[in-house]
């Protein structure tokens, strides 16, 4: 019998400790936020949205952001070099020629492993040779060599468009 009081005593401690616990947590309310935090929201003042009707009615000139010195304009007054964007063209042509050609090889690779005849004049390549390679591993190389090529007509039309060259003086 002295052990189930005691269990009991204990059991009854736990519990009335748990109740003491919870009754403390309970009345506690959040705190009051401080004056020194930032206002809401619906203190501040709104910004202002100009219109059209807005700017008609202005007296001065529209201020813009931004220093007018470094405009994207500025690099294209003064004129290029005509030999760069010569030399540059022919760059670009010799690129899209030679992504034509993997174009070209692709479309065959595709027809033959569908069983079509080859979109060559012929239908016969005397200058190739027989190639060993499965035509998926043919294709995956085509294609990263096109990927290639791509990146670098990409690299070159950047460095051009950098150097002030615009986009319809080099097609």
């Amino acid at each position: 019998m002295p052990r189930s009081v005691s269990f009991a005593m204990i059991l009854t401690f736990f519990a009335a400790l748990a109740a003491s616990a919870q009754s403390q947590e309970s009345p506690v309310s959040p705190r009051p936020q401080s004056q020194d935090s930032t206002p809401p929201a619906e203190t501040k003042k709104p910004k202002k949205v100009w219109t059209n009707e807005d700017l008609r009615g202005s007296k001065g000139g529209v201020s813009v952001v931004g220093d007018p010195k470094n405009k994207p304009n500025q690099a294209s007054s003064k004129p290029v070099n005509a030999q760069y964007v010569a030399s540059v063209r022919k760059q670009l042509d010799k690129l899209r020629d030679d992504i034509a050609d993997i174009d070209r090889q692709l479309v065959d690779l595709k027809n033959f492993r569908a069983g079509e005849p080859s979109t060559s004049a012929s239908g016969v390549q005397l200058n190739k040779s027989y190639q060993r390679e499965p035509i998926e591993v043919q294709m995956r190389a085509l294609q990263d060599k096109k990927k290639d090529l791509e990146s670098k007509l990409d690299a070159l039309l950047d460095e051009a468009r950098k150097k002030g060259v615009e986009s319809s003086e080099l097609r």
